[in-house]
C-alpha cells in the first residue's frame, strides 16, 4: 500500500497542536524534516514554508510541480471535552473505513496535504519532476498566510493545492469575496408597552459560499418581514434584535424584542401565527422546520424601558427589506455553479447602533464590488456607514488548463469513471497564489471527508490510498 508513508506522517502532524494562530510548531516539524533529508528550504516569520526537491533523474526538464495545503487546522471540541488545543494533539479514532478524532476536530482540512506531500518528498522511488511544497498557515482564519508569502522564488509550471474535500472533484476555480459591515445609528427614547420576544427558530442553516444555492431561509431577514407586517396594523417599539453568529453562515436564529401596546397583543399574535404558516409553506422545500415564537409575559401589563424611536426602527426594517441577500449569478460556463452571491450573516445591536454583516463572494470582482456598492449604497441613504474588511480574490475557471485535462485523463483511465470539474463558491488559497504567480496551472483535489470543521469530521481511509496513487501518477506523467 503506496500510502503508509502518508498515515505516518499524518499520525505525526496529528500529535503536534495546530490550531490556527499556533503554527511554530508544525511549522518547526516541517523545517526539521527538511534539514534532515538536506532538502533546501525556506520558513519565513509567519511560519510558513516552502521545501524543495529536485526532479528525478531525466526529469529535469519537464514543468515543476508545486504541492500546496495548509498546516493549520480548525480547533473545535464537543462540550465535554478537555482537550487543551494549545498543547494537546489529536486522538486519532478509526471506525471500520474511516479516521476520526476523540472528541474534537480531525484536522483532516488540511493534515492530509501536509501529508501526501511529506510522503511524496519522502519517497525516492517515485519519478517527478522538480518539486515545491508550500505550506501555508492560519488558513482558517483569513488566510493569512496565503495573503503574506513571498512566492517570488517559485519555479514551478502547475500547482496542486490538496484542499478539497469530494473524491470524484476536481476544482478549476473558486469564488473571491469579502465582508461588509454596515452599520446603522438609532436614537433610543423612553417608551411603555407589554414586552414581547419574537424569535425565528428552526432553519437549517448552512455554509454561505456552498450552501448559498439551496434556497434555504435567513433568519434575519425572515424576522425584518415580520416587523415589516407587524408596523401595518400594531403600535409597537424596537428595543432590541439579533441574529446570526457568523458572516459566512446562513443564520439559523434571529429575535427581536419589542414594546407593544397592550390593545395590540391580538394582532400581533394573529400576524405572527399568518407569517409562520406563510414562511412554513414558502420554504416547505428548503427550509420545512421554521417556527416563529413568541414570548409574552401575560403577567406584565406594561412596562418601561429605552427603544428605537420611530424613525429608528423604521430605517432598520427599511434595510432588512431591502438589503440584497443570496444568489445572483450564476456562471454561464459551468450554469449550476453560482458566480456571484452574499449572505446577511450576523445582525447585532449594541446601545443605539446595529451592525449587519454581510459576506460577499464572486468569481467576477466586478460583481464583487457591485453588490458592496449595493450595500454602500442602501446604507447610506439610510444614514449610515459600512466597512469593508477581508478581501481575497477569486480563481477563474480555466478551459484551457493542462494541468486539468492530464488529471481527468488519468482519473478515467484509473477509475473508470469521468470526474466532475467544477469551480467552488467559497474561498480556497489558490486566487492569493495565483494572484502572486500569474500564469501557474491549478488544481484542486483530495481524498473524501466529512463534516470538516466539526468534532464529527471524518475522512475516508481507502480513499487516501487511492488519491495518494492518483498523485503519484499525476507526477510521473505530467510533463
Amino acid at each position: 500500500m503506496n500510502s503508509v508513508k502518508v498515515f505516518k506522517y499524518f499520525e505525526e502532524i496529528s500529535a503536534i497542536p495546530r490550531g490556527s494562530g499556533n503554527t511554530k510548531r508544525i511549522s518547526d516539524y516541517c523545517a526539521s524534516f527538511a534539514r534532515k533529508r538536506a532538502f533546501e528550504y525556506c520558513q519565513d516569520e509567519w511560519n510558513n514554508i516552502i521545501i524543495r526537491k529536485p526532479a528525478s533523474p531525466g526529469r529535469e526538464n519537464d514543468g515543476g510541480v508545486i504541492i500546496q495545503g495548509h498546516l493549520d487546522m480548525v480547533a473545535e471540541k464537543k462540550p465535554e471535552s478537555e482537550h487543551d488545543f494549545s498543547k494537546d494533539g489529536i486522538k486519532l479514532v478509526k471506525n471500520g473505513d474511516f479516521i476520526g478524532a476523540e472528541g474534537t476536530t480531525l484536522g483532516g482540512d488540511n493534515g492530509i496535504a501536509i501529508a501526501y506531500a511529506l510522503a511524496v518528498l519522502d519517497d525516492d522511488t517515485i519519478s517527478h519532476p522538480a518539486l515545491e511544497a508550500v505550506f501555508t498557515v492560519d488558513e482558517e482564519i483569513g488566510m493569512l498566510g496565503a495573503k503574506a508569502i513571498d512566492l517570488s522564488a517559485l519555479t514551478g509550471k502547475y500547482l496542486l493545492n490538496i484542499d478539497s474535500d469530494e473524491e470524484d472533484i476536481l476544482l478549476g476555480g473558486c469564488a473571491g469575496g469579502l465582508t461588509v459591515i454596515c452599520t446603522l445609528k438609532t436614537q433610543m427614547i423612553s417608551a411603555s408597552g407589554v414586552p414581547v420576544r419574537i424569535s425565528v427558530e428552526g432553519l437549517k442553516g448552512g455554509h454561505s459560499g456552498a450552501e448559498i444555492d439551496k434556497e434555504r431561509a435567513n433568519a434575519d431577514i425572515l424576522l425584518g418581514r415580520i416587523l415589516f407586517r407587524l408596523t401595518k396594523d400594531v403600535v409597537f417599539s424596537l428595543k432590541h434584535l439579533e441574529g446570526g453568529t457568523k458572516d459566512n453562515a446562513i443564520p439559523r436564529k434571529a429575535e427581536a424584542v419589542l414594546l407593544v401596546h397592550p390593545q395590540d397583543i391580538q394582532k400581533l399574535k394573529s400576524l405572527v401565527k399568518e407569517s409562520n404558516i406563510s414562511f412554513q409553506t414558502e420554504y416547505a422545500l428548503a427550509d420545512p422546520d421554521i417556527i416563529i415564537e413568541i414570548y409574552i409575559d401575560e403577567k406584565c401589563s406594561s412596562e418601561d424601558g429605552e427603544v428605537m424611536n420611530r424613525d429608528g426602527r423604521d430605517r432598520i426594517i427599511f434595510f432588512l427589506m431591502n438589503c440584497p441577500n443570496g444568489v445572483y449569478f450564476h456562471d454561464l460556463n459551468i450554469p449550476e455553479v453560482v458566480e456571484t452571491s452574499l449572505n446577511l450573516g450576523i445582525m447585532h445591536m449594541e446601545g443605539d447602533m446595529v451592525a449587519f454583516t454581510f459576506s460577499v463572494r464572486s468569481s467576477l470582482p466586478e460583481r464583487k464590488m457591485g453588490l458592496k456598492e449595493r450595500l454602500e449604497s442602501l446604507t447610506t441613504f439610510l444614514g449610515g456607514s459600512i466597512r469593508v474588511q477581508g478581501d481575497y480574490p477569486a480563481w477563474r475557471l480555466s478551459p484551457g488548463s493542462k494541468l486539468l485535462s492530464v488529471m481527468s485523463d488519468i482519473y478515467q483511465e484509473m477509475f473508470n469513471k469521468k470526474p466532475e470539474v467544477t469551480s467552488i463558491h467559497a474561498g480556497l488559497e489558490c486566487g492569493y497564489i495565483l494572484e502572486k504567480k500569474p500564469g501557474l496551472d491549478i488544481v484542486s483535489f483530495g481524498p473524501q471527508m466529512y463534516d470538516i470543521h466539526t468534532t464529527e469530521e471524518r475522512m475516508s481511509i481507502s480513499s487516501v490510498d487511492r488519491m495518494y496513487d492518483y498523485l503519484i501518477e499525476i507526477l510521473r506523467r505530467i510533463k
